[in-house]
């Protein structure tokens, strides 16, 4: 469907055909360690992408096929070939009659495996995505496919299942949601609805997601759903089994070790399973006849991969639907903007509550700022907890509730400054931030780790230092002193709870790591706004409306005296957002606001990292689209650990979102280009990063 400005909010660039392949390097330099006599009788040309991470080199390659491995040598398994005089490893993409190379060509040196881990369709989707982040296919592919583990291979291969597919899910669980139950139906008849989905506070986000799952699967096809964290991965994990027992799904993140993150993988890929789960890790899981693609908390900053080319898990899965003609989810309690681009442009239809569902699962909300408040409190615009939230706290544990606290920040006194000039703590030794880790300790440097015992302020001259931001376990100390008898648990960091049982107690926790509560927490207070708010960064609001939506919910109903006490002003958009659960409407706005400041997603920008003459040269190789503006450059502060590090930029290319395309191709040739020319100087490209100042 096309946009409102003429194009669709995921671009899927089209590849060009590639460029006469030059001869493999088994031709010239060192000889292959073995002589082959005879090539394949058919199809004896294998098309090998090479797991080289050189930029100008992102192409096919054609070696010939030994008779002995004709068989073996199939699209989508492992070889070793000479490439440059050196024996690198690269997968089969096809097999062809002749090559379009006169010149000789070299034999595949062997096939490590014939396991076929590469399917046609994460091939095609690992392309697309090398061509929208202005990246190379060998450096995806090194993301989609993980390490072989040869013992996970000898594993003998089950065959598929031969289960009847379930019973569709019953559509009375999404009832509080009017388009919920047709999209359900839509999934399990075969076609391929996309919707943005808001779920309700206090709702079993896992049980939905596996609703949805469970439909594709009726319906004779595959899902695949990615969620941020091991947390909501055991969640998920745990609604599916409910469901469906066990076998018929595989969970994938990156932690669980090599052997068995392989072996599920392999689960997968032989088409043992149709339903696969996982972190960002199972993004490009070869899933067989994909029906459905979902993703939880699509504005969790754990989606974003931190290899090259920095792909976005949302924007993988996006780019995967379109190419499968799969069904689309992006769920969660909040809406990132670029969900609403969605919604906004026609591409996805949105399924939220019904104003009654929503009024009947929602906490009531109550923030410290208004003119009611303030007329009652004067002193809570400056009181960290002021006593509308100790009132909310003591009426919560009075009625054998648990409360629940939200801190920004972690660790006892993150933050110090002077006393008497209010100047930052920084260490006489590096020039690093200085903090407090425990209760009566010495102020240590968060860089080098050295003791500041006797500190002096550069400025003053002062020796006492006074908190500037309360972390989470000063926060745990100071409630267990002011409600004495009540425990108080903390959730980080360095421990994440589980759960909460149900009674009296205070769990403080940082974004990300609220426990839930059986039966709900009796009240939430969300302290220290500030230190979200003033953050300089493009996404300050969007992400501090998120984390209080995370904590917000898991607040009983009001009518069952949940309550949400937020330390901030009332006028703030965002709190007004967070007052009515707004989600949606503050994502609309979110968005047009961007539109009107030329911010993503309402345009597409890239970012170039590099020192100030390595910029200059991409930036003269590049073929940049018209109209193409430049934001910047401006000074990248230096590692903490390498203060002689040498001076780097960053400067920001911007272009409406259908030139996106044009300047990625731009980019990933001049990038090509300087690494032809072999320049020693490197340059970070990132297209639509999340951190943009």
């Amino acid at each position: 469907m096309d946009t409102d400005d003429g194009m669709l909010p995921v671009e899927v660039p089209v590849t060009t055909p590639p460029a006469p392949r030059p001869a493999a390097s088994a031709s010239r330099g060192r000889k292959p360690a073995r002589t082959r006599t005879a090539a394949a009788a058919e199809l004896p040309v294998a098309r090998v992408c090479v797991d080289v991470g050189l930029a100008h080199l992102d192409r096919t390659f054609d070696y010939l096929v030994p008779a002995e491995a004709a068989d073996t040598a199939q699209p989508g398994v492992r070889v070793r070939v000479r490439f440059g005089g050196q024996l690198v490893d690269g997968f089969v993409l096809s097999r062809a009659a002749e090559s379009d190379f006169g010149g000789k060509l070299g034999f595949l040196d062997r096939v490590v495996s014939p396991e076929v881990v590469l399917t046609p369709e994460v091939a095609a989707l690992a392309r697309a995505v090398a061509d929208r982040y202005a990246g190379s296919l060998a450096d995806v592919l090194r993301l989609a496919v993980p390490p072989r583990h040869a013992r996970a291979e000898k594993v003998t291969a089950e065959p598929p299942p031969t289960e009847e597919p379930p019973a569709p899910p019953a559509e009375d669980a999404w009832q509080g949601y009017p388009a919920g139950p047709a999209y359900l139906r839509a999934v399990a008849d075969g076609r391929a609805p996309r919707a943005v989905f808001t779920a309700l506070p206090g709702e079993d986000w896992g049980a939905r997601l596996a609703d949805a799952l469970v439909a594709a699967l009726a319906g004779g096809r595959g899902g695949l759903a990615v969620v941020p964290d091991a947390r909501d991965l055991d969640r998920l994990d745990a609604a599916l089994t409910e469901r469906l027992g066990t076998g018929r799904h595989v969970a994938i993140a990156a932690s669980l070790g090599p052997s068995e993150r392989y072996s599920r993988f392999l689960r997968a890929a032989r088409g043992q399973v149709r339903l696969v789960v996982g972190t960002r890790a199972a993004m490009f899981a070869p899933v067989p006849d994909l029906g459905l693609l979902a993703i939880w908390d699509d504005g969790d900053d754990l989606h974003a991969d931190e290899h090259a080319p920095y792909p976005h898990a949302r924007e993988v899965l996006l780019t995967r639907a379109q190419l499968t003609d799969a069904a689309m989810l992006v769920a969660g309690y909040a809406r990132s903007t670029e969900a609403q681009l969605l919604v906004a442009t026609g591409w996805a239809k949105e399924i939220t509550a019904d104003r009654p569902a929503l009024r009947a699962a929602a906490p009531r909300v109550v923030p410290t700022g208004d003119e009611f408040q303030l007329a009652r409190d004067p002193g809570a615009a400056a009181a960290r907890l002021p006593s509308v939230a100790w009132e909310a706290a003591q009426s919560a544990l009075r009625a054998d509730s648990p409360v629940l606290v939200q801190v920004p920040r972690r660790g006892y006194l993150p933050v110090v400054v002077c006393q008497r000039c209010r100047a930052r703590g920084r260490c006489p030794e590096c020039g690093g931030p200085l903090a407090v880790p425990d209760s009566g300790g010495f102020p240590v440097c968060r860089w080098c780790g050295h003791t500041a015992g006797g500190y002096r302020c550069p400025e003053c001259g002062g020796r006492a230092l006074r908190a500037a931001v309360v972390g989470a376990r000063r926060t745990a100390e100071e409630l267990g002193r002011a409600f004495r008898g009540v425990p108080v648990r903390t959730s980080g960091r360095d421990g994440v709870l589980g759960r909460v049982p149900d009674g009296a107690g205070l769990v403080v926790s940082t974004p990300g790591a609220e426990p839930p509560a059986d039966g709900g927490y009796g009240a939430v207070l969300l302290l220290d706004a500030w230190a979200l708010l003033t953050r300089a960064d493009l996404r300050a609001a969007e992400e501090t409306l998120r984390r209080w939506l995370a904590a917000a919910v898991l607040a009983r109903p009001a009518a069952a005296g949940g309550r949400v006490v937020a330390v901030a002003d009332a006028s703030l958009p965002v709190v007004q957002a967070l007052v009515r659960f707004d989600a949606a409407g503050f994502a609309e706005r979110e968005l047009a606001d961007r539109r009107e400041l030329g911010f993503p997603p309402a345009v597409r920008m890239a970012s170039l990292t590099g020192s100030p003459t390595a910029i200059a040269a991409v930036l003269a190789a590049a073929d940049l689209p018209d109209g193409v503006d430049e934001l910047g450059p401006v000074p990248v502060p230096k590692p903490r650990n390498r203060p002689d590090a040498p001076d780097t930029e960053r400067l920001l290319l911007r272009v409406p979102r259908g030139k996106g395309p044009a300047l990625a191709t731009a980019l990933r040739a001049a990038t090509g280009a300087r690494s032809a020319r072999k320049d020693p100087q490197p340059v970070r490209v990132q297209i639509d990063p999340l951190d943009l100042l």
